[in-house]
């Protein structure tokens, strides 16, 4: 484990990544019960940014057509999906618009939290986080781990994948390894979640026992 780079008096701003399975959202449940803080999930903000007004949403229907819209001329995203099945060079296109305006969207909604000092940290979760270079974003970058059987047998419970499929996704992602060599803090959640809330607390756990934390309300979901 890293040197603690957290700081009183400031707005924290933490990534936290893994690997399917390994349980990020319940450790996420738990910090936004816990601490004053923002939480950021990169796949809430890409429905946010494909909504109609939002700058996805003319790229994509442009790309796409209107045939991906519902009724309510918001984009439909099973209608979005048929539309990309089977056709890696449209997958591609579409992360390419998306991905970077994510980015900027986070991005801003780093900057404006920062700003205001009101959150003592701000979480943002996503799959990409090392690869998109988030590092040079945050104060420190958390890793939630969990044993490779663990993380199958979750996914197999909860979304009823296939070893084949399950097998495709960690191929997909990176190793342990190249998580742990670019992660500042590692929360094992192989566990209960109480054990993983005890790895938490004792991350910063000295602002929460020293009464230091602010008390504001906390946020879950995307500020624009």
């Amino acid at each position: 484990m890293k040197q603690n780079n957290l700081k009183q008096g400031k707005c924290n701003i933490i990534g936290v990544t893994g690997g399917v399975g390994a349980g990020k959202s319940t450790v996420l449940d738990y910090i936004g019960k816990n601490y004053n803080c923002l939480i950021i999930l990169a796949d809430e903000v890409a429905n946010t940014i494909k909504k109609k007004g939002y700058p996805a949403y003319e790229r994509l229907t442009d790309l796409l057509g209107k045939e991906i819209l519902g009724d309510d001329e918001e984009i439909d995203r099973s209608r979005m999906a048929a539309a990309i099945f089977g056709s890696k060079e449209l997958l591609d296109k579409v992360n390419n618009i998306l991905h970077p305006l994510v980015n900027d969207y986070i991005i801003k909604t780093i900057e404006e939290h920062r700003e205001k000092n009101e959150k003592d940290f701000v979480f943002v979760e996503a799959a990409l986080l090392i690869e998109n270079g988030y590092e040079a974003l945050v104060d420190e970058l958390w890793y939630v781990y969990a044993d490779e059987n663990i993380r199958r047998e979750r996914l197999k419970a909860s979304r009823g994948y296939t070893d084949e499929k399950i097998d495709n996704i960690f191929r997909s992602q990176l190793g342990d390894d190249e998580f742990r060599k670019h992660a500042d803090f590692c929360i094992d959640n192989s566990g209960s979640t109480k054990e993983a809330a005890l790895q938490i607390d004792n991350r910063i756990g000295e602002w929460k026992n020293n009464g230091k934390l602010r008390t504001s309300g906390t946020e879950s979901g995307l500020r624009s």
